[in-house]
């Protein structure tokens, strides 16, 4: 079976997302998993842009034994000599050249000719070739130039020695079909096509990286090139995890294998996340945490009975340990019950499960997530009288000093109908306003988890507080507060949580 290498370019071409910026240390750490991902090519930076990135290739070439290293370089010579310089010591070196070919870039980028740029493929092609056993090539914008310069480019560059031709959507321009029918062109007007492999390189900016990827690999390519989750400039990259899942669920249509191993995805798509600080949006393909989450009754019931009824893989093939039955309005009861029986309760008493249900019923209609502590409440009759029991009626902050904050919080007990109100200090605003909570209320609880999201863009945006928290006992109860005050979020969210 026929092999589809994968070039990974978070290193380079990630780092390009706008705040990325990566150390050489966290780049080895990145290039080490991505290795054990079985990421055939790692593209570890651009040796001549400066010292750090000169460092960083040099350092994960002499680091790693399997996957082959790269570094890119436009066709001068000081570019070629300083990928050489940095990988000369590699185990697996590679160098990656490129230069633009569409007619946009070369009147208005390059001011060079088409005969121009033939000249430079020609002499420093050659001259990389001298250097590295390994020669990948790229036509900058590729799929805005005229497909038979791009086909003579292409021929030139493997007759100087190039052995992967990258074909780079770089504007993300292209659709799956036109695509398809490029890579299909070159196939029949590329003499020597067959004496080197041909690579895909798509960005996202109509939202088609992956389809266009997967268009080019029915068409002849051999390499995909993206990123992990999909990291770029502008609307990204191809995102490598959705590529490698996409040829193992469907191996009976593509029929190609890949050297990835997939239980390190997860793993992978993780650690990328928190080094680059561009967190993965819970509906993310493949790597959200929403990928194998079901809130929808049917769909739980579904999947209750058989996993395969809406999951088209299963978790474990990626690294996740299962999927999750979130509980939520829309859920069913085969859900609930199926959650009941996994915390240890009687689900044989029906006239009990239909009253607890109706009631879970009634709490998700006022909480967008339901936890382990608000079943257990639920069970024991007290979900839906305690449920937003307190109300925040006023709220105020101060610095009294460096690094203490003080906050007086007024709230409204709606069980006595009582007015409660304190005063509290620590090191951070929100904290003293929790601190002043649990001081009313008289309950100590510790804070799992905070979140702040904007609903809308704009200076005018409210924002949405999430919070989990986590009683003396153990049980943990979520809760939402929206407002145009930060401080004021945070407080209602903490309340909100409170049983």
């Amino acid at each position: 079976m026929a092999k589809v290498q994968f070039f990974d370019t978070t290193l380079r071409d990630g780092e390009q997302t706008p705040g990325v910026n990566f150390n050489t240390q966290e780049k080895l750490e990145i290039a080490k998993q991505l290795e054990r991902y079985g990421i055939d090519v790692i593209e570890a930076g651009f040796a001549r842009t400066s010292p750090g990135d000169f460092e960083a290739v040099k350092t994960i070439g002499e680091t790693l034994k399997v996957s082959r290293v790269g570094s890119l370089a436009r066709l001068v010579k000081e570019d070629i000599d300083a990928a050489y310089d940095a990988l000369k010591n590699a185990h697996n070196p590679q160098i990656h050249v490129f230069i633009a070919t569409s007619p946009i870039h070369r009147d208005y980028k390059l001011e060079m000719t088409k005969e121009e740029i033939l000249a430079s493929i020609q002499e420093y092609v050659t001259y990389a070739r001298s250097l590295f056993e390994h020669v990948q090539f790229s036509a900058e914008d590729a799929t805005r130039t005229e497909w038979d310069f791009l086909a003579e480019v292409s021929e030139l560059a493997i007759q100087c020695g190039a052995s992967v031709i990258n074909i780079p959507d770089t504007v993300g321009f292209t659709n799956p079909t036109e695509y398809g029918n490029l890579f299909k062109y070159l196939k029949e007007h590329v003499p020597s096509f067959d004496q080197a492999v041909f690579s895909s390189h798509c960005h996202d900016d109509l939202g088609m990286a992956t389809a266009n990827a997967m268009a080019s690999i029915e068409n002849g390519a051999l390499r995909v090139e993206g990123c992990i989750n999909g990291l770029g400039e502008r609307g990204g990259n191809t995102a490598l995890e959705e590529v490698a899942v996409t040829l193992e669920v469907r191996k009976d249509y593509y029929g190609l294998d890949t050297n990835i191993h997939l239980k390190e995805t997860k793993k992978t798509s993780d650690l990328v996340s928190r080094i680059s600080g561009m967190p993965i949006p819970r509906n993310e393909a493949i790597v959200g945490a929403n990928a194998f989450a079901h809130e929808s009754g049917i769909h739980q019931d579904g999947v209750l009975k058989n996993p395969a009824t809406y999951e088209v893989f299963p978790p474990e093939l990626i690294g996740v340990k299962e999927n999750a039955l979130p509980l939520g309005k829309l859920s069913g009861r085969a859900a609930f019950i199926d959650h009941l029986q996994n915390l240890g309760y009687n689900t044989d008493e029906r006239e009990e499960v239909n009253k607890a249900f109706e009631n879970f019923k009634i709490l998700a209609d006022k909480k967008a997530e339901i936890t382990t502590g608000d079943l257990h409440a639920l069970m024991t009759g007290k979900a839906i009288e305690e449920s937003s029991r307190y109300e925040l009626i006023k709220i105020r902050t101060a610095n009294q000093e460096e690094n203490i904050h003080e906050a007086s919080v007024t709230i409204l007990d709606r069980k006595s109908g009582e007015e409660k109100e304190g005063i509290g200090q620590s090191v951070g605003t929100v904290e003293a306003i929790y601190n002043t909570i649990d001081q009313i209320i008289g309950k100590q609880y510790t804070l799992e988890e905070y979140r702040i999201d904007a609903i809308t863009q704009g200076s005018d945006s409210q924002a949405q507080v999430h919070v989990m928290i986590q009683t003396p006992e153990g049980e943990q109860f979520n809760g939402t507060g929206i407002d145009f005050d930060v401080l004021t979020a945070s407080a209602k969210a903490y309340l909100q949580a409170i049983q």
